[in-house]
Protein backbone atom coordinates (compact mmCIF):
# COMPACT_ATOMS: atom_id res chain seq x y z
CA UNK A 1 0.00 0.00 0.00
CA UNK A 2 1.40 3.34 -1.12
CA UNK A 3 1.48 6.14 1.59
CA UNK A 4 3.27 9.63 1.00
CA UNK A 5 6.61 9.84 1.84
CA UNK A 6 6.08 12.86 3.82
CA UNK A 7 3.98 11.00 6.48
CA UNK A 8 6.99 8.57 7.89
CA UNK A 9 7.37 7.44 9.88
CA UNK A 10 4.29 5.10 8.21
CA UNK A 11 2.48 2.31 10.13
CA UNK A 12 4.28 -0.79 11.10
CA UNK A 13 0.88 -2.77 10.64
CA UNK A 14 -1.24 -3.42 7.38
CA UNK A 15 -4.30 -2.76 9.52
CA UNK A 16 -2.45 0.79 10.42
CA UNK A 17 -1.48 1.44 7.23
CA UNK A 18 -4.74 0.57 5.78
CA UNK A 19 -6.61 2.86 8.36
CA UNK A 20 -4.12 5.77 7.20
CA UNK A 21 -5.06 5.84 3.74
CA UNK A 22 -8.85 5.58 4.68
CA UNK A 23 -7.71 8.43 6.29
CA UNK A 24 -6.33 10.30 3.33
CA UNK A 25 -9.11 8.94 1.15
CA UNK A 26 -12.28 10.39 3.17
CA UNK A 27 -10.74 12.37 5.72
CA UNK A 28 -14.78 14.12 6.59
CA UNK A 29 -15.62 10.34 7.88
CA UNK A 30 -12.40 10.23 10.30
CA UNK A 31 -12.24 10.99 13.62
CA UNK A 32 -9.13 11.81 15.17
CA UNK A 33 -8.77 11.05 19.09
CA UNK A 34 -5.88 11.74 21.61
CA UNK A 35 -5.12 11.01 25.66
CA UNK A 36 -4.05 14.58 27.23
CA UNK A 37 -1.61 13.95 29.60
CA UNK A 38 2.24 12.45 27.86
CA UNK A 39 0.04 12.59 24.65
CA UNK A 40 -0.78 16.23 23.67
CA UNK A 41 1.08 17.57 27.03
CA UNK A 42 4.64 16.48 28.12
CA UNK A 43 4.23 14.66 31.07
CA UNK A 44 5.84 17.13 34.04
CA UNK A 45 6.06 17.25 38.30
CA UNK A 46 3.05 19.05 38.20
CA UNK A 47 0.09 18.04 36.56
CA UNK A 48 -1.68 21.53 36.96
CA UNK A 49 1.37 22.62 35.03
CA UNK A 50 1.10 20.12 32.11
CA UNK A 51 0.28 22.44 29.31
CA UNK A 52 -0.54 21.10 26.09
CA UNK A 53 2.17 21.29 23.19
CA UNK A 54 1.17 24.32 21.24
CA UNK A 55 2.79 22.87 18.29
CA UNK A 56 -0.09 20.33 18.34
CA UNK A 57 -2.66 22.77 19.23
CA UNK A 58 -1.54 24.42 16.09
CA UNK A 59 -1.83 21.25 14.30
CA UNK A 60 -4.94 20.13 15.44
CA UNK A 61 -6.41 24.11 14.49
CA UNK A 62 -5.30 22.76 10.61
CA UNK A 63 -6.49 19.54 10.68
CA UNK A 64 -9.92 20.08 12.46
CA UNK A 65 -11.75 21.28 8.99
CA UNK A 66 -10.43 18.87 7.05
CA UNK A 67 -11.50 15.70 9.26
CA UNK A 68 -14.80 14.66 10.71
CA UNK A 69 -14.57 14.72 14.35
CA UNK A 70 -11.39 15.82 17.07
CA UNK A 71 -11.79 14.38 20.64
CA UNK A 72 -9.52 14.69 23.63
CA UNK A 73 -10.33 11.12 25.66
CA UNK A 74 -8.83 11.79 29.17
CA UNK A 75 -8.73 10.92 32.71
CA UNK A 76 -9.16 14.79 33.85
CA UNK A 77 -11.72 16.98 34.52
CA UNK A 78 -12.98 18.77 31.45
CA UNK A 79 -12.08 21.99 32.94
CA UNK A 80 -8.43 21.39 33.51
CA UNK A 81 -8.41 19.45 29.73
CA UNK A 82 -9.94 22.59 28.16
CA UNK A 83 -8.08 25.29 30.50
CA UNK A 84 -4.90 23.23 30.07
CA UNK A 85 -4.92 22.78 26.38
CA UNK A 86 -6.01 26.62 25.49
CA UNK A 87 -9.10 24.74 23.11
CA UNK A 88 -11.79 27.14 24.08
CA UNK A 89 -9.22 29.84 22.53
CA UNK A 90 -8.91 28.33 19.08
CA UNK A 91 -11.65 29.33 16.79
CA UNK A 92 -10.74 26.45 14.15
CA UNK A 93 -11.17 23.68 16.96
CA UNK A 94 -15.23 23.97 16.62
CA UNK A 95 -15.19 20.06 15.65
CA UNK A 96 -13.55 18.87 18.94
CA UNK A 97 -15.06 17.20 21.91
CA UNK A 98 -13.33 16.36 24.85
CA UNK A 99 -14.59 13.49 27.17
CA UNK A 100 -13.16 13.85 30.55
CA UNK A 101 -12.86 11.90 33.63
CA UNK A 102 -13.05 8.89 31.58
CA UNK A 103 -15.90 9.76 29.98
CA UNK A 104 -17.86 11.06 33.09
CA UNK A 105 -17.82 14.39 31.69
CA UNK A 106 -18.18 16.56 28.26
CA UNK A 107 -17.08 19.45 27.02
CA UNK A 108 -18.35 20.73 22.82
CA UNK A 109 -16.01 23.20 21.26
CA UNK A 110 -19.61 24.56 18.96
CA UNK A 111 -21.57 25.44 21.85
CA UNK A 112 -18.74 25.92 24.68
CA UNK A 113 -20.92 24.04 27.17
CA UNK A 114 -19.36 21.32 29.50
CA UNK A 115 -21.64 18.33 31.59
CA UNK A 116 -20.59 17.80 34.67
CA UNK A 117 -22.40 15.49 36.90
CA UNK A 118 -21.83 15.63 40.52
CA UNK A 119 -19.05 13.09 42.23
CA UNK A 120 -19.88 10.01 44.09
CA UNK A 121 -19.48 10.50 47.44
CA UNK A 122 -17.55 6.96 47.74
CA UNK A 123 -14.66 9.42 45.85
CA UNK A 124 -15.17 11.90 48.74
CA UNK A 125 -14.50 9.31 51.19
CA UNK A 126 -11.71 7.51 50.24
CA UNK A 127 -9.97 11.22 49.23
CA UNK A 128 -10.43 11.93 53.19
CA UNK A 129 -8.49 8.79 54.58
CA UNK A 130 -5.47 8.91 52.30
CA UNK A 131 -3.27 11.55 53.86
CA UNK A 132 -3.47 8.77 57.23
CA UNK A 133 -2.83 5.54 55.13
CA UNK A 134 0.11 7.34 53.37
CA UNK A 135 1.37 8.73 57.21
CA UNK A 136 1.11 5.40 58.26
CA UNK A 137 2.83 3.83 55.49
CA UNK A 138 6.07 6.32 55.95
CA UNK A 139 5.38 7.83 52.80
CA UNK A 140 6.25 11.54 52.90
CA UNK A 141 5.58 14.06 50.14
CA UNK A 142 3.41 12.50 47.57
CA UNK A 143 0.83 14.66 46.09
CA UNK A 144 -2.89 14.12 46.18
CA UNK A 145 -5.07 15.78 43.23
CA UNK A 146 -8.86 15.74 43.44
CA UNK A 147 -10.44 15.15 40.08
CA UNK A 148 -13.94 15.01 41.83
CA UNK A 149 -14.74 11.83 40.76
CA UNK A 150 -11.50 10.25 41.68
CA UNK A 151 -8.23 10.94 43.35
CA UNK A 152 -5.44 10.30 42.30
CA UNK A 153 -1.72 9.86 43.99
CA UNK A 154 1.63 10.63 42.51
CA UNK A 155 4.87 9.71 43.36
CA UNK A 156 6.80 11.26 40.99
CA UNK A 157 9.24 14.14 42.53
CA UNK A 158 10.04 11.27 45.89
CA UNK A 159 13.65 10.45 46.03
CA UNK A 160 12.13 6.38 44.82
CA UNK A 161 8.78 7.31 42.88
CA UNK A 162 8.87 3.72 41.40
CA UNK A 163 9.40 2.31 44.77
CA UNK A 164 6.88 4.18 46.82
CA UNK A 165 4.12 3.44 44.33
CA UNK A 166 5.26 -0.20 45.01
CA UNK A 167 4.71 0.31 48.54
CA UNK A 168 1.48 1.86 48.43
CA UNK A 169 -0.18 -0.04 45.98
CA UNK A 170 -1.71 -2.64 47.76
CA UNK A 171 -2.95 -0.58 50.77
CA UNK A 172 -4.43 2.21 48.08
CA UNK A 173 -6.22 -0.90 46.05
CA UNK A 174 -7.52 -2.00 49.68
CA UNK A 175 -9.14 0.91 50.36
CA UNK A 176 -10.87 1.38 47.12
CA UNK A 177 -12.41 -2.17 47.24
CA UNK A 178 -13.80 -0.98 50.86
CA UNK A 179 -15.63 1.79 48.52
CA UNK A 180 -16.79 -0.13 45.53
CA UNK A 181 -13.75 1.70 43.86
CA UNK A 182 -10.54 0.61 41.94
CA UNK A 183 -7.19 1.46 42.46
CA UNK A 184 -5.23 1.98 38.81
CA UNK A 185 -1.65 3.02 38.05
CA UNK A 186 0.12 5.03 35.44
CA UNK A 187 3.40 6.84 35.03
CA UNK A 188 4.23 7.36 39.40
CA UNK A 189 0.57 7.42 39.65
CA UNK A 190 -2.36 5.33 41.23
CA UNK A 191 -5.65 6.53 40.66
CA UNK A 192 -9.03 5.38 42.60
CA UNK A 193 -12.46 5.68 40.85
CA UNK A 194 -15.34 3.83 39.27
CA UNK A 195 -13.44 1.57 36.80
CA UNK A 196 -16.76 0.61 34.87
CA UNK A 197 -15.98 3.89 33.45
CA UNK A 198 -13.25 4.11 30.97
CA UNK A 199 -11.94 4.97 27.92
CA UNK A 200 -13.57 1.88 25.21
CA UNK A 201 -16.94 2.86 26.46
CA UNK A 202 -16.23 6.79 26.03
CA UNK A 203 -15.08 6.19 22.02
CA UNK A 204 -17.54 3.61 21.22
CA UNK A 205 -20.02 5.89 22.15
CA UNK A 206 -18.90 9.13 20.49
CA UNK A 207 -18.15 6.80 17.39
CA UNK A 208 -21.56 5.80 17.92
CA UNK A 209 -22.72 9.26 17.74
CA UNK A 210 -20.40 10.85 14.77
CA UNK A 211 -20.75 7.73 12.68
CA UNK A 212 -17.26 8.25 11.47
CA UNK A 213 -15.62 5.13 10.07
CA UNK A 214 -11.83 5.58 10.02
CA UNK A 215 -10.59 6.31 13.54
CA UNK A 216 -6.99 7.41 14.86
CA UNK A 217 -6.20 7.39 18.91
CA UNK A 218 -3.41 8.11 20.17
CA UNK A 219 -2.33 7.63 24.16
CA UNK A 220 0.80 6.75 26.45
CA UNK A 221 -0.06 4.90 29.28
CA UNK A 222 -2.04 1.82 30.99
CA UNK A 223 -5.53 4.02 31.12
CA UNK A 224 -5.55 3.97 27.53
CA UNK A 225 -5.06 0.21 27.39
CA UNK A 226 -9.33 0.07 27.15
CA UNK A 227 -9.37 2.45 24.47
CA UNK A 228 -6.94 0.49 22.71
CA UNK A 229 -8.98 -3.13 23.12
CA UNK A 230 -12.17 -1.34 22.73
CA UNK A 231 -11.10 0.38 18.82
CA UNK A 232 -9.21 -3.14 18.29
CA UNK A 233 -12.28 -4.63 18.55
CA UNK A 234 -14.00 -2.68 16.80
CA UNK A 235 -11.46 -3.25 13.98
CA UNK A 236 -11.47 -7.00 14.24
CA UNK A 237 -15.48 -7.13 13.90
CA UNK A 238 -15.11 -4.59 10.83
CA UNK A 239 -16.89 -2.00 12.83
CA UNK A 240 -14.22 0.72 11.54
CA UNK A 241 -10.69 1.42 10.39
CA UNK A 242 -8.41 1.99 13.04
CA UNK A 243 -5.17 2.73 12.97
CA UNK A 244 -2.94 2.87 17.36
CA UNK A 245 -0.51 5.33 18.06
CA UNK A 246 1.84 4.97 20.83
CA UNK A 247 3.52 7.92 22.12
CA UNK A 248 6.02 6.00 24.24
CA UNK A 249 8.11 6.80 26.83
CA UNK A 250 11.69 5.61 28.93
CA UNK A 251 8.24 5.03 31.72
CA UNK A 252 5.99 3.28 29.95
CA UNK A 253 5.86 1.05 26.82
CA UNK A 254 2.89 -1.24 27.94
CA UNK A 255 1.12 0.24 24.39
CA UNK A 256 4.19 -0.14 21.97
CA UNK A 257 3.55 -3.91 20.98
CA UNK A 258 -0.28 -2.63 20.89
CA UNK A 259 0.31 0.32 18.39
CA UNK A 260 0.55 0.41 14.65
CA UNK A 261 2.57 3.64 14.60
CA UNK A 262 5.17 4.28 17.80
CA UNK A 263 6.32 8.16 18.25
CA UNK A 264 8.78 9.24 20.89
CA UNK A 265 7.45 11.48 23.07
CA UNK A 266 4.52 14.64 22.31
CA UNK A 267 7.27 16.49 20.21
CA UNK A 268 6.93 13.49 17.58
CA UNK A 269 3.48 13.40 17.93
CA UNK A 270 3.80 16.95 17.17
CA UNK A 271 6.05 16.88 13.68
CA UNK A 272 3.65 13.68 12.40
CA UNK A 273 0.28 15.65 12.64
CA UNK A 274 2.13 18.30 11.70
CA UNK A 275 3.21 16.47 8.38
CA UNK A 276 -0.42 15.03 8.04
CA UNK A 277 -1.76 18.35 7.68
CA UNK A 278 0.51 19.43 5.09
CA UNK A 279 -0.69 16.04 3.17
CA UNK A 280 -4.24 16.81 3.89
CA UNK A 281 -3.76 20.38 2.79
CA UNK A 282 -5.09 21.84 5.67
Amino acid sequence: MSLPAALEPHPRTDAGASALASLLADPQQTMLAFDFDGTLAPIVDDPQRAHASARSVDALERIAPCVGKLAVVTGRPVEAAVRLGGFADRDGLSRMTILGQYGTERWDADTGESSVPPPPESVALVRAAIPELLAELGIEGARLEDKGHAVVVHTRGLADPASAQQQMSEPLAELARRHGLAAEHGRYVIEIRDSSIDKGAALRSLVAETGTRTIVYAGDDLGDLPAYAALTAMREAGEAEVMLIAVASEEQRALMPRADLVVHGPDELSEWLERLAEVLGC
